[in-house]
This record gives structure tokens, sequence and C-alpha cells, in this order.
């Protein structure tokens, strides 16, 4: 068997102490030699309310030492599974958006040259745009469970094409996600028309509004997504931590009422198991709009989940 990388126990190093990486794990430059690479973009430029996602991937990283190796409902075991490391941040241009896009595209370039798949941490939702169109040119077109209190398919935002508000609008037109594949969990709230809501439906996505979702478990229309997108099928996952409800994940730049639990959130997740995932990330936790950490701890269990569920992570007997 294989030596893989491995969390720093808490009976090693107190939680508190040590190398704030993410769960812990070893650090490296580049991707060379990883099964999955988790990479921090802290890019928040694209924002159209309220910064500090730039902060999310420290804060994730500091939280996520509360995440211990096993999973106590899957027996998921992805240290077990994969070589995984924690390659740092994307060094994006704070003052510049557009040139930020070109980097962070090139960063995944070489990453998924290297063979290793990516779990991001944003960061705002606008870096979901040159990941997936740096896994276009590996993979052609994916599909996407897409997890948000908000579309993201507006046309313009300012006179904008590119924010984090405007992203799967493009994703779709430049054929990097098929909509007939794609699947969009947790919309709600208000907008400025119904094309804000309808314009992905008229494409032939599926979309779930938060309402659809109330009260109830999220398995079964998991099990519809899996059967919708096939085993086969590359799939890409881009979770909004503010589809969850503000009570459960304040920290966050465009918070929204009414919104799913965090059993729900991780039932979506969960859901992905069997299907061919290819990546993922976790977008828009903004830290200093929860003083409590609990928005980071979250996403970093999401972001453990998500290991879990990618193809070829072993179940402990």
């Amino acid at each position: 068997m294989p030596e893989f990388n491995q969390p720093l126990g808490g009976n090693e190093m107190p939680r508190f102490a040590g190398h704030a990486s993410m769960f812990r794990l070893p650090t490296q430059v580049g991707a060379l030699g990883l099964d999955v690479a988790l990479v921090g973009v802290p890019l928040d430029i694209g924002t159209s309310n309220r910064t500090g996602s730039r902060f999310g991937p420290r804060q994730i990283r500091s939280e996520s030492v509360m995440v211990r190796p096993y999973g106590m409902a899957t027996r998921a075991a992805p240290f077990d599974s994969f070589q995984v490391g924690d390659i740092g941040d994307v060094p994006i241009n704070t003052f510049s958006l557009e040139k930020s896009i070109e980097i962070i595209e090139h960063f995944y370039d070489e990453v998924l040259a290297a063979g290793a798949k990516t779990v991001s941490i944003g960061g705002d939702h606008t870096i979901t745009l040159p990941i997936l169109r740096a896994l276009h040119k590996v993979h052609g077109p994916v599909a996407l469970v897409h997890v948000d209190a908000h579309a993201d398919v507006n046309d313009q935002m300012f006179g904008e094409s590119i924010t984090h508000g405007t992203i799967f609008r493009r994703a779709i037109e430049e054929g990097l996600v098929d909509p007939a594949k794609m699947t969009q969990i947790g919309l709600r709230a208000t907008g400025y028309a119904a094309d804000d809501f309808d314009w992905a439906k008229g494409r032939g996505v599926q979309v779930v509004t938060a309402e659809q979702c109330w009260y109830q478990s999220l398995a079964p229309l998991m099990s519809a997504v899996r059967e919708r997108i096939g085993t086969d099928t590359p799939v890409y996952l881009s979770f909004d931590i503010d589809g969850l409800d503000p009570s459960v994940a304040p920290g966050t730049g465009t918070p929204e009422p009414g919104g799913l639990t965090t059993p729900q959130g991780l039932e979506i997740i969960r859901g992905l198991w069997g299907l061919n995932v290819i990546g993922a990330d976790l977008v828009e936790v903004s830290p200093p709009y929860d003083t409590t950490g609990n928005t980071s701890l979250l996403a970093a269990n999401l972001i453990f989940e998500t290991l879990c569920s990618l193809p070829g992570c072993k179940r402990r007997d």
C-alpha cells in the first residue's frame, strides 16, 4: 500500500498549534505526485456586496484542524485512498479581476497537467469560471451540480461580463458546461426580473429552488441527479456557502433567508458518490461576518465530505 499523506493528529500536536494547512496535511509547491490538490483562491474583487472572501482560504484552513480523517457516517477514508496535499494559494492580482482570471486559469492548467484533481477553497464565485475553462481543455463540457442562493446567470453587472453573478451564463455560452446535465439547488429570495431565474431553465438546466427543498431529505433529489448525469460523465461541484441558510452560515457576502440546512448540504455532497466527480470548489465564505468561525468550520467539513465523494474513495470495514 502506498504511503499517503496523513493529517497531523490531535495527539501529536494540539489542534490549536502547528502549521495551519488544510486538514493539517503536508504542503508542497505544485501538484506533482498528488491525486488531489487542495488549492486556495483568495479572490473577492468579483463580488457585488460584502467583501471579505479573500480571507476564506486562510480561515477555512485554520478551522479545518477540527476535521478528523474518517467519516463517521459514511466510513469514508479519503486520506487512505488518495495522495492529498495543500499546494497553497493562487497568486491572484488583487487590483485586476481580468488579470486574476487569466492567472487562475493558467495555475489550474499546470495542476491538471500534473495529473491531480482539484478541490478549491474560495474566494468569491468568480473563481469557478477560469477553473471550468481549464477543466474544459482536459474533459470537454462537464456536468455541474451548483449549490447556491443565486443562479449567477446575469448577463452583466455594472457593465461587466465577468463577475461572481455572471459566471454560469458565461460557462454555458462558452460550452464549458452541458446544461442538460446541470442542476442548480437552493435558489431563492428576490431578483430584478423573471429572467434572473428562468434563463438557465430555458437552456435545459434543472433548477431546484430552496422552497422545493424545505422540510425534506434531499437524498431522493440526488438519486435523480445521479440518474440524469450518468456514471461516466465528468462532474464538477460548485458549492456556494450562501446556498445554506444564514442561520448556519452567516459568514458570507450575499446572505439570503430561507436556505438549505446543514444536513441537506451534506446530503447533496454525499449524493455525488457513484458519479465521476473530477473536481469541486467551496466559495463565498467571508470570515469577517462570522466571528465565531462556525461558517469556516462548516466549510471545512463540506470540503472533507467532497473528498469522501470522489470516485475511488475507500470505505472502512
